[in-house]
């Protein structure tokens, strides 16, 4: 059987601080790594705008009315809404982009110009600069 002492001779042993730099630069790297994922998740969980289709009407053969909530983070937030209204065989007939004031409150009502007569109306979601994915 070989000794360590033997090995250590032979091959030389490994320097006693070596393992404390890779052990510290892991902790280093597990922590930013950890910072990194609460700051994602505070960043996603907090968005600039937020909004919510309230309800939708078909009014006639050519337009919808959709009634949509919308919370901003500050009067200051420069957001977009979309809206897009669907015929009874799933195409789009009409799309409506607006821009919500603070001034005139969270609940805004839009009418939507359609082709055709819209069966649903869908909220695609509001966007701010910086945030990526409409909410």
């Amino acid at each position: 059987m070989i000794s360590q002492d033997l090995l250590a001779e032979r091959y030389g042993s490994p320097e006693p601080w070596r393992r404390r730099v890779l052990v510290g630069a892991c902790v280093v790297v597990a922590l930013a790594f950890v910072g990194w994922v609460g700051w994602t998740t505070w960043s996603h969980a907090n968005p600039e705008v937020t909004s919510e289709l309230i309800s939708f009407d078909v009014v006639d053969e050519h337009s919808a009315t959709a009634v949509v909530e919308v919370r901003l983070a500050g009067d200051g937030v420069d957001a977009t809404c979309s809206l897009q209204a669907f015929a009874e065989d799933h195409t789009l007939v009409g799309t409506l982009s607006f821009t919500p004031d603070p001034a005139a409150g969270e609940r805004y009502e839009e009418v939507l110009r359609t082709e055709r007569r819209a069966t649903s109306v869908d909220l695609v979601g509001c966007t701010a600069p910086g945030q990526p994915r409409p909410n």
